[in-house]
């Protein structure tokens, strides 16, 4: 964000709903995508922004995608972090990942509570540190475990991340839990039910080539085979060195494709 203002661009950063200071609604119902867009949208509203550049990473990346799917009338251009756009593929979501079992991380989320129970076995530091430190290429547990608990804490800091700044977040899901963001998982099949066409406006897509979420389940061959492209036909992607949490590992070089972006989109005018 510092970055941004310092090319003279006026940058958010909401919590999204279950996250943070926002709401955390525990009925996963509340979680659909098109909740979550019309949040964006009335803060816009609220800002009195007309259009914008969105960036998102992971769900904020599924959040900013389906902005653009449903109201590409307020985006200028998407930039995304780890989560391609993917269309509306034959089968529901968890249907697909059904033949992974019960230790797929994805169907161990789906009944409410369980996760959280897991969750609350351990504190909301070690939660995080232990997804921080995923470098697994398949996030399936072995037969009767959980997911979090099979998840290992890197012993050692992380390189990218003080201290300090894990024990705040740490807080922030100390005090709102974890069942909001899983919701968003539990959703993935009423999501399903209300997607499909392709993203218009102009998008960059960032990978991590260490990141499980680009090597595995059919997510890189997606990207390099033009099926990405095709469901969003005006599309830059770069993979870069790093894992799953881009902006923070690499923040610097994060920064770079940003701007490079940008400056294609717009030149020396920043929008305003």
């Amino acid at each position: 964000m510092a970055a941004l203002a310092a090319r003279g661009f006026r940058a958010l950063a909401p919590d999204l709903r279950g996250f943070g200071d926002s709401d955390a609604p525990a009925d996963p119902a509340a979680y659909t995508v098109l909740h979550v867009v019309g949040d964006i949208v009335a803060l816009l509203d609220h800002l009195r922004l007309t259009k914008v550049v969105v960036v998102g990473h992971d769900l904020g990346a599924q959040a900013a995608w389906h902005l653009c799917l449903f109201r590409p009338d307020r985006v200028l251009a998407i930039i995304a972090l780890g989560v391609p756009y993917f269309p509306r593929s034959p089968r529901p979501v968890t249907e697909m990942f059904a033949a992974r079992g019960d230790g797929f991380y994805i169907t161990q989320y789906q009944e409410p509570g369980r996760a959280e129970r897991a969750f609350n076995r351990h504190d909301a530091g070690t939660v995080l540190k232990k997804f921080y430190s995923i470098e697994l290429d398949d996030l399936t547990a072995p037969p009767g475990v959980e997911m979090i608990d099979f998840l290992e804490a890197s012993s050692s800091p992380l390189p990218w991340m003080t201290g300090e700044e894990l024990g705040q977040y740490a807080e922030k899901f100390q005090k709102s839990g974890f069942t909001g963001p899983l919701n968003y998982y539990r959703m993935m099949d009423t999501n399903w039910m209300l997607t499909g066409a392709k993203i218009t406006v102009p998008a960059k897509f960032i990978g991590g080539e260490k990141d499980t979420g680009v090597k595995s389940f059919g997510i890189k061959h997606y990207i390099e085979s033009g099926a990405f492209k095709f469901s969003v036909p005006n599309l830059e992607v770069a993979i870069i060195e790093g894992h799953h949490y881009l902006q923070q590992e690499q923040a610097e070089k994060v920064n770079s494709e940003i701007f490079s972006f940008l400056d294609k989109l717009f030149g020396e005018e920043t929008p305003k």
